[in-house]
């Protein structure tokens, strides 16, 4: 029987297309094995949101040639976000690849082979439309795609039925489930570089028009939270354009949904926000923080938080930094920038903050979001 070793790097979103991934395998009659060694195939499953993590993917190749240098190797499948890459550049970049499995061909109902018994991820959506200027998502998972809601509400069903009581529902916006729209003029634009200007850009909301009726979204919470079995259900992740008044209120009412709620905020300055096309001001963001802690008290909050992008001063690295404080995040991610190959801000902005300044305010934004909450912070899906 051939083995199959899946390696992971990066988020909640490539470790559910791992267990897709898997499932196919074993479906097709390979067995799983836990040491590469032995593998007949080895699946990589990649993560491009900075160079750190595809130099991650570069040093796990380097040492699977070295371990083989004198024997055959396995056979090595590379699926996941450095798929942004054309093919060529990718067997030029990473020669030891045999094959490549684009990621959408994993499919949302493939059959998840999972290692906890008591808690699942389970994919709502795939890919982006917003077209946030520091993204590789919206090149490297394509546009937005909702999976269909009786097919989300059938895997829960099945996984409390075999006894799971914790879901995780992921997207890399979970609000827009069910609201996808072609932005195709969103993106022609960051495509020519001279229709750039930093104060005329689209918002991200033109993509989106507010539902008359009940977003998608808490449409979908609903469903899900009448599954018998099911206890808690987490969403991972929310952004704060499209974070509505019906979604606090459902959040408010419905005990089965996690007070933890991620908002990734990525700057707290307007200026830099704008930039990143983010879509929000700082006062915006911040309104929304305290709209949501007034009618869910016991809501905490995670955020990601970029430093050192393009053009960031010490005013607005302190304009983060103040945020932090006012808001009072429980966990915060927190990213030095690196360009990503593709996106606006690599073609536009020179990456003009140095290596030492970006480390110092991750530093010290690190020290403050994090390590003086370490005793109270929360699991996070």
């Amino acid at each position: 029987m051939p083995q199959v070793f899946v390696k992971t790097f990066g988020c909640q979103a490539n470790k559910s297309d791992s267990e897709r991934i898997l499932g196919d395998y074993l479906s097709r009659g390979y067995s799983e094995t836990s040491n590469w060694h032995e593998a007949d195939e080895v699946v990589i499953n990649t993560c491009s949101v900075r160079q750190s993590a595809e130099d991650r993917v570069t040093g796990f190749l380097l040492n699977i040639d070295k371990y083989f240098a004198d024997k055959p190797r396995p056979k090595i499948i590379l699926t996941g976000c450095m798929l942004h890459f054309k093919e060529k550049e990718i067997m030029a970049l990473l020669p030891q690849i045999d094959e490549i499995l684009p990621i959408g061909e994993v499919g949302f109902n493939q059959k998840a082979i999972r290692k906890d018994k008591d808690k699942a991820f389970i994919p709502i959506s795939s890919g982006c439309n917003s077209f946030c200027t520091f993204c590789i998502v919206p090149f490297s998972r394509g546009r937005e795609r909702s999976r269909p809601l009786v097919d989300i509400v059938k895997e829960v069903e099945d996984l409390a039925s075999e006894g799971y009581t914790e879901v995780t529902l992921l997207g890399q916006n979970v609000n827009s489930w069910g609201l996808e729209k072609v932005g195709v003029a969103l993106r022609k634009l960051f495509m020519d570089k001279e229709n750039f200007n930093g104060e005329t850009i689209p918002s991200n909301q033109s993509q989106y028009f507010k539902p008359q009726d009940t977003p998608p979204f808490v449409t979908l919470l609903r469903a899900v939270s009448k599954i018998n079995g099911i206890k808690k259900i987490s969403f991972f992740t929310s952004n704060p354009w499209d974070f509505w008044d019906e979604l606090i209120d459902e959040i408010a009412v419905n005990s089965k949904i996690d007070r933890f709620i991620h908002l990734p905020v990525q700057s707290g300055s307007n200026r830099i926000l704008k930039l990143m096309n983010r879509g929000y001001t700082r006062e915006s963001y911040l309104s929304l923080i305290n709209q949501i802690k007034t009618k869910i008290p016991d809501a905490i909050f995670g955020t990601d938080i970029i430093v050192g992008f393009p053009g960031e001063t010490d005013d607005d690295f302190n304009d983060s930094l103040s945020l932090i404080k006012d808001v009072g995040f429980k966990v915060a991610f927190i990213a030095r920038y690196s360009p990503r190959p593709g996106t606006a801000s690599d073609r536009l902005f020179p990456d003009d903050v140095s290596a030492k300044v970006k480390k110092e305010r991750w530093e010290i934004l690190d020290q403050i979001a994090n390590k003086d909450n370490l005793k109270t912070r929360p699991i996070v899906p």
